[in-house]
């Protein structure tokens, strides 16, 4: 319940930016089917920026952060090359969008729709934000 509070207290100071169901083609997994070929792979970005930072008073795109940059994130990571687990991927994912001052916590998931068929997709989802100093 602790991490629900402290989650919920992120989301009251802060406004939410979401990227939702990015498709990437990736080469991603353990499995010989995964090996060699690219698959589909769905990535899902929530970034908490504190509403100090993310607050327009002239309407202006330098005055928030850009959507451009969670994809930039995305791709620059799935272009590196071959990553065995979504977990890895998630957790690269997250320290490049936190490494972005303006950037508060992230929450990330990525999921494979293609790998059984008698399921809609596996993946992994991780919530991390920055310690306060």
């Amino acid at each position: 319940m602790k991490n629900h509070t402290h989650e919920w207290a992120l989301m009251n100071e802060c406004r939410k930016l979401f990227l939702k169901g990015l498709e990437v083609k990736a080469s991603i997994g353990i499995h010989e089917f995964e090996l060699n070929t690219a698959q589909r792979l769905i990535i899902d970005v929530e970034l908490f920026v504190p509403l100090t930072l993310s607050t327009p008073t002239s309407d202006s795109l330098h005055e928030v952060i850009d959507y451009d940059f969670i994809r930039e994130v995305v791709f620059a990571r799935i272009e590196r090359g071959h990553i065995n687990l979504q977990e890895s991927l998630v957790d690269d994912l997250l320290d490049s969008l936190l490494a972005n001052p303006g950037v508060k916590a992230a929450r990330v998931s990525s999921h494979k729709p293609d790998v059984y068929p008698d399921c809609a997709a596996v993946g992994v989802e991780v919530f991390r934000c920055k310690l306060s100093k």
